[in-house]
């Protein structure tokens, strides 16, 4: 018997990514950069439906049966994986998003996969959703003329959730995610014993709430260009435009979608699953999908907007073929996602800046003796933008407020405890040092309870020793001699007083790092 997959000989070792998702289990192979531009060829996907949303969205917890059934389906991926030769553990990457996220038992779930398969899952928060389709997208709409000149608003309605991330002129502006989900939508109807009509117009009215909370966040008198991710829009594009080739964006009409929806709540799933060839579990989250895409739109006042071929597992395999999520581009959006927040709570935005250069510059000077990871770099740099955000609520303890505003912004790029380790770097950049008295730090782990300090001490010497009332930041040197980090500079200003404040500062950094910290004054160079 000819096996049906092709052999493929290549220098290249090839990946595979799995995402567990509400509906479904999916699986997708690729060559990275197979095609010669550098871009991953996808060479397989496959696709095993198992409901974990119905569990988790109706008692909470995974059942046995359903956490064999995901066993069973990851057990035929790894052997497909074998097939293409894909067996180092650095090759493949298995996600699981809300519908396990949410679980009660979602810790035993994952041990019994890992027992069962030897496959580690990771669960992705929200920001990592935020990352990967970012990831996914970008290389998409970097072709598209309007991605540069307008806002760009990226919707994506999957089991759980509904994702949405507004780009302003290419950059990302804001990234929300609201549980309000097809699948998730669907099953809070069964407490309901009304018509399907009557059921409907409740499913329109959650809609609605959460239509308005994604709304708030867009600029106001302005119509974004909307662009829709997600299996359910892919079939109804696929319907509605019979020739797209799933390579390119594909437009489709508001009204079109409508259409198409009023037929299908006029249909039984039974007869949804017959008509479409469609799986029970993917019939029953087309209409509630359908019409989070609608209403959205009719938010939005678009006539058409576009439907695009990618998904999460595009942007996981982008970062796996990049090496990371670093990358300069990724850390270029999250410090465009941070200013964002400052414009919001009117930080000056030259200072902020010039704090992060100097600690920056504070930074690469220590990583002669300590090391400092991509997520250090920007945590600091995230804290330093925002260290005077508070300052628009009180000056009073303003390091405080500084705190809780980080605490409680959407920052793009950042999860849940990066967010709460930039807010506390944040808050420490004045006054009181760390103490086992404050609540929000003690509740970090000892890890990054250390990293909270390493990274405030440098953003406490930064925030004094921009002292100048200038909109030019200092020119500054570094010199380590005798226990002690002398700070160059030739400037003639004010240096006593940067001094005193420094001098008020650096105890942390001291404690931190084992030097005492002094501004030296240097001659001009006057040489020609």
């Amino acid at each position: 018997m000819t096996d049906p997959r092709p052999l493929i000989v290549s220098d290249v070792p090839m990946i595979a990514v799995i995402e567990l998702g509400s509906t479904s289990i999916r699986m997708m192979i690729a060559s990275p950069g197979a095609d010669g531009r550098g871009k991953a060829r996808i060479l397989d996907t496959l696709q095993q439906t198992v409901s974990l949303g119905r569990d988790t969205f109706t008692t909470g917890t995974i059942r046995n049966q359903t956490t064999e059934a995901c066993v069973s389906a990851v057990i035929s991926f790894r052997r497909v994986m074998q097939e293409y030769g894909i067996t180092r553990p650095e090759h493949i990457r298995v996600i699981a998003s809300s519908a396990v996220r949410e679980a009660a038992n979602r810790e035993a779930f994952l041990d019994r996969i890992f027992v069962a398969t030897g496959i580690a899952v990771t669960v992705i928060e929200e920001a990592e959703v935020n990352r990967l389709t970012y990831r996914a997208v970008r290389p998409l709409l970097g072709r598209q003329a309007f991605f540069k000149t307008s806002d760009t608003l990226v919707a994506e309605v999957g089991g759980g959730s509904t994702e949405t991330l507004l780009f302003h002129r290419g950059r990302v502006a804001a990234a929300q995610m609201h549980k309000l989900g097809s699948l998730r939508l669907a099953k809070s109807m069964d407490v309901y014993a009304v018509s399907r009509r009557r059921e409907q117009a409740i499913m329109s009215g959650s809609i609605d709430q959460a239509i308005e909370a994604i709304c708030a966040a867009l600029p106001p008198a302005k119509k974004p260009v909307m662009l829709a991710l997600g299996g359910d829009i892919r079939f109804a594009a696929s319907l509605l435009q019979p020739d797209w080739d799933h390579h390119s964006l594909v437009s489709v009409t508001t009204m079109d979608l409508e259409t198409l929806a009023r037929q299908l709540a006029e249909m039984s799933l039974e007869e949804v699953v017959r008509v479409h060839h469609l799986s029970y579990e993917n019939a029953e989250t087309l209409y509630p999908a359908l019409l989070i895409y609608i209403r959205l739109a009719q938010a939005l006042h678009l006539r058409r907007f576009f439907v695009a071929e990618v998904n999460l597992r595009n942007g996981l395999l982008a970062e796996m073929e990049s090496g990371g999520n670093w990358t300069a581009e990724f850390k270029h959006q999250i410090i465009s996602s941070a200013l964002e927040v400052a414009r919001r709570y009117q930080v000056d935005l030259g200072r902020a800046r010039h704090v992060s250069a100097t600690a920056m510059a504070m930074m690469d000077f220590l990583r002669a003796r300590h090391v400092f990871s991509h997520r250090d770099e920007m945590l600091l740099t995230v804290a330093a933008l925002l260290h005077e955000a508070g300052l628009f609520i009180n000056l009073s303890a303003y390091h405080k407020h500084t705190g809780y505003i980080i605490a409680n912004s959407d920052l793009f790029g950042l999860g849940t405890q990066d967010v709460a380790m930039a807010a506390q770097i944040a808050r420490y950049h004045r006054r009181s040092m760390p103490k086992p008295t404050h609540n929000a730090y003690m509740q970090l782990s000892r890890e990054d309870r250390l990293t909270v300090s390493r990274l405030a001490a440098i953003l406490r010497v930064a925030s004094a020793v921009d002292g100048l009332p200038s909109r030019r930041p200092l020119p500054l040197r570094f010199r380590e001699h005798d226990g002690v980090l002398t700070i160059m500079t030739d400037v003639f200003a004010n240096l006593p007083m940067i001094q005193q404040r420094i001098s008020a500062s650096a105890d942390l950094f001291e404690q931190i790092y084992g030097l005492r910290v002094n501004l030296r004054q240097t001659a001009k160079d006057t040489s020609s």
